[in-house]
């Protein structure tokens, strides 16, 4: 039994737990899911637990990436993103260290398992919910503590720190043997489109961002910047405020005498607040 790997994937399971969106204790949503429950956090918490920052980040970088366009609609996900960041991410570092394999060990873990253990763990939330809001109409404190808090949580911490942690334990030797014994053409294939996808969220995200289809002049212009001009990222970013400043000075949204234009700004009417750009 491999010690180091056994307290490395707990720690990174308990992480994953930590991090989820119904966990409360890492000041709630807010440090947990929004934080701790991002890939690119995860990416260097991982890199930390096995001893590699730089490659911990890379992945969480590429993983990210993939899923910065990420989006629930009402109880629904078409992915379980702490599952994914961490049992990809500490799947890859156990393993091969390469972010495109990380971003597919990801997808695979997060559409698959994780899906699969989110939904169970919904139903089984079901039940206690049901039982705590009896607890609540009999006036029953300590019923309504155990089936709204604790309960729920030990459900919640097993369902999501012992399968991620099999998941890296146990995937490690099953995933070099994968890789051993798959043709190097089938290999770089896996990289090349393990590259692409996180360009894919990216162009999600800008498509969700972008409400005039003029404005994407600005991100080529930084594109271009970074790729062939050799300009640092810190430095590109003082340069887009400063165009963003006289964008907005020009336009004459930074006096109170410019234009009205209700089409591209928040309007009242009746009390109800529109963005009219929201779904352009």
């Amino acid at each position: 039994m491999n010690i180091t790997l056994l307290i490395q994937s707990f720690l990174v399971g308990l992480l994953c737990y930590l991090g989820a969106v119904d966990t409360p204790w890492a000041f709630g949503v807010t440090g947990g899911y929004y934080i701790l429950g991002r890939p690119l956090v995860a990416g260097l918490l991982i890199g930390l637990i096995f001893g590699d920052v730089t490659a911990g980040i890379l992945c969480g970088v590429a993983v990210q990436g993939v899923f910065i366009a990420s989006m629930h609609t009402g109880g629904t996900s078409s992915s379980e993103i702490t599952y994914a960041a961490y049992g990809g991410i500490g799947l890859a570092l156990a393993t091969t260290k390469d972010p495109a394999i990380a971003v597919t060990l990801a997808l695979l873990i997060g559409q698959t398992f994780g899906l699969l253990f989110y939904n169970a763990k919904m139903v089984g939330f079901s039940f206690f919910n049901r039982k705590a809001e009896n607890a609540a109409k009999d006036g029953d404190e300590h019923g309504l503590v155990m089936n709204q808090i604790v309960w729920p949580q030990i459900i919640n911490f097993i369902i999501r720190v012992f399968p991620v942690m099999a998941a890296i334990y146990y995937g490690q030797g099953a995933v070099d043997a994968l890789f051993n014994a798959m043709p190097a053409i089938v290999t770089d294939i896996i990289t090349a489109l393990g590259g692409i996808l996180p360009a894919l969220g990216i162009g999600m995200l800008m498509n969700i961002l972008i409400g005039d289809k003029k404005e994407i002049i600005y991100f080529l212009f930084g594109f271009v910047m970074i790729a062939f001009l050799d300009i640092n990222i810190i430095g590109l970013v003082f340069i887009a405020s400063l165009i963003a400043y006289l964008v907005y000075e020009i336009s004459g949204r930074g006096n109170d005498n410019g234009p009205t234009d209700t089409s591209s700004r928040m309007i009242e009417d009746d009390g109800i607040y529109e963005d009219n750009n929201m779904f352009s």
